[in-house]
């Protein structure tokens, strides 16, 4: 039976790998999903901005790591962390309705060929009882973000990603060639995610993009030509972010030309440790019930960070085309 369930897995995790560049490849050809422009009249909705008092002069859009299964069947960690955010960054419309580890935005539990599995895989991971199982969401969005730092298939994915970006923001009463600025907050592989859809987002919406990756695992994308700025934020204990470090030749000190170290000779990348975090696990960027020598907690750094780089970069009092 486990010999059995074993074959399973790894027939699964090889037709994942395998369909992982089709989604993206099927989008572009039309088989599925839609390829709308975006439209520069804003949507007729309320919208709802952090602060009632204050005009939406800023957006932040969040991209979630890969344990997330929907934009919003993520982990609870992440979900407390982000109703603290809200209430630190007035005058911003904080934008959650981003599945980042899919061209058109679907979900795992949607429309698809295996939403009963991720259904299933989602319950157990609730439950906290699948023991390993529920890792195979974590593999199945780790593929996509290889296929976004892919040189291939990267351009087709991240345009499809940058597209639905453009609509979740439309949706919340963001106005095309208006100049407000825009940050991608993107967690782990979201990171990667971020700055691959910059290369479109920012000609999209004529406005500066900013990028900010708590652990985020990166590539040299081109994208990173579209980036105000990039704020990278990590944790001493964390060798899954460091790993975009290795295995990207571009990102390599002797690839003096790649987009990696031009923005770094720019100096628009800023690297900080937030101290000796890890990238999961009890120790991780979003708990609260653990502390940094200072006495602040986890969750609590991360947050700091987060509004402090919003802060340097003017965004928390920002006006249209800072």
């Amino acid at each position: 039976m486990i010999s059995l369930l074993l074959t399973g897995l790894i027939v699964l995790l090889l037709i994942s790998a395998t369909l992982a560049p089709i989604e993206s490849l099927g989008w572009w050809a039309g088989w599925f999903g839609e390829k709308e422009s975006l439209t520069t009249t804003p949507p007729s909705r309320q919208v709802v901005v952090v602060d009632q008092q204050a005009a939406a002069m800023h957006y932040l859009v969040y991209l979630s790591g890969i344990g997330a299964i929907t934009h919003d069947s993520i982990p609870l960690e992440e979900i407390k962390w982000l109703d603290a955010l809200g209430g630190r960054v007035p005058g911003t419309i904080l934008v959650l309705d981003v599945f980042p580890y899919s061209v058109t935005n679907v979900g795992l539990t949607s429309e698809r060929a295996f939403a009963r599995l991720w259904r299933w895989l989602e319950q157990l991971q609730l439950s906290e009882k699948g023991g390993v199982l529920p890792f195979l969401i974590n593999l199945r969005n780790v593929l996509q973000v290889a296929v976004s730092a892919d040189h291939r298939y990267g351009p087709i994915y991240n345009l499809g990603v940058a597209h639905e970006i453009g609509k979740a923001l439309q949706a919340h009463g963001y106005r095309i060639g208006s100049g407000t600025p825009v940050t991608l907050l993107g967690w782990s592989g979201g990171g990667q995610i971020a700055i691959g859809a910059a290369t479109f987002l920012k000609p999209m919406l004529h406005a500066p993009i900013r990028v900010i990756a708590i652990g985020g695992v990166m590539s040299d994308d081109q994208g990173l030509k579209n980036v105000t700025h990039l704020y990278q934020f990590y944790g001493d204990k964390d060798p899954v972010q460091g790993l975009g470090g290795k295995l990207f030749p571009g990102r390599w000190p002797i690839a003096k030309q790649s987009d990696w170290n031009r923005a770094l000779a720019e100096q628009r990348i800023t690297s900080m440790s937030l101290g000796p975090m890890t990238h999961n696990g009890k120790d991780n960027y979003f708990s609260w019930d653990v502390q940094a020598p200072d006495g602040r907690a986890y969750a609590e750094a991360t947050l700091d960070a987060v509004t402090g780089a919003l802060t340097r970069e003017g965004l928390l009092n920002a006006a249209p085309g800072a």
